[in-house]
Order: structure tokens, then C-alpha cells, then sequence
């Protein structure tokens, strides 16, 4: 009669621990971008624009209803100018796409390995009658 197959268990702190590593990875992932200046800059036209005459609602293209949204934000029309004309740069970098490309696809292939051993590990200690 084979032998039950039963996985490695995993420990209370290791589970804890594991989840604390995930926990830090998106957190870094999503703070990295900000810490590295990777957000979008300033539209410089807008700015020089907006700078060359009285800052107002209208200059920066609001409507009443968006004036009165900014209001319940807490910002006035000098407040929120530097939001408004700031906008995100969608440019492509080609080498942070290539490198981006190239980890997504070491990890899959790492994922694939791992899995190839951990699967054959399982069948040899099941049905091989060595």
C-alpha cells in the first residue's frame, strides 16, 4: 500500500514571516516610484501660462462644478493650480521596458524550474519503487 503524500508544513512564524515579506515587497513597489522621481513632472507651458496672467478658475479650464469640488477639497484656485497643470508622462522608456520585460520573464522561467523539481520530487517519492 503506498504512503500517503504529505507536503512540508509550514510553520506559525513562517507563515507570519512570509506574509510580512509580500507585505514589503508591494509596499516598496508602490513607493519606489515616488522615492525615484518617477511620477510625471510639470507641464511647463501650462505653468508659464497660467503664471502670465491672474490665476483663475477659468485660466485653468474649470468648470463651476469642478471649481466647487476643489472648494470641498480645501483648494483655491492658486492651490490647486500646480495639480491641475501637472500632468502624468506617459513616454516609454525602451530601457526600463526591457529590463521590467526581462525580470517578469526570469521570474515565470524561476517559477517554471522550481515547479519542474518541486513536481518531479513528488512523483519520485511516489511512485518510483527503487
Amino acid at each position: 500500500m503506498q504512503k500517503r503524500y504529505q507536503p512540508p508544513r509550514q510553520s506559525g512564524l513562517g507563515q507570519f514571516l512570509d506574509c510580512v515579506f509580500l507585505l514589503a515587497i508591494v509596499y516598496a513597489s508602490l513607493l519606489a516610484p515616488i522615492v525615484l522621481d518617477f511620477g510625471g513632472g510639470v507641464n511647463k507651458h501650462q505653468v508659464d501660462m497660467v503664471q502670465g496672467e491672474q490665476v483663475t478658475w477659468e485660466a485653468l479650464g474649470q468648470n463651476e462644478v469642478m471649481q466647487a469640488q476643489w472648494q470641498k477639497l480645501g483648494y483655491d484656485a492658486e492651490g490647486a493650480a500646480e495639480i491641475i497643470t501637472s500632468r502624468f508622462d506617459y513616454s516609454i522608456d525602451p530601457l526600463a521596458l526591457v529590463i521590467t520585460a526581462a525580470v517578469i520573464i526570469g521570474y515565470f522561467v524561476f517559477i517554471l524550474k522550481v515547479s519542474a523539481k518541486e513536481y518531479r520530487d513528488v512523483i519520485r517519492e511516489n511512485f518510483d519503487t527503487d
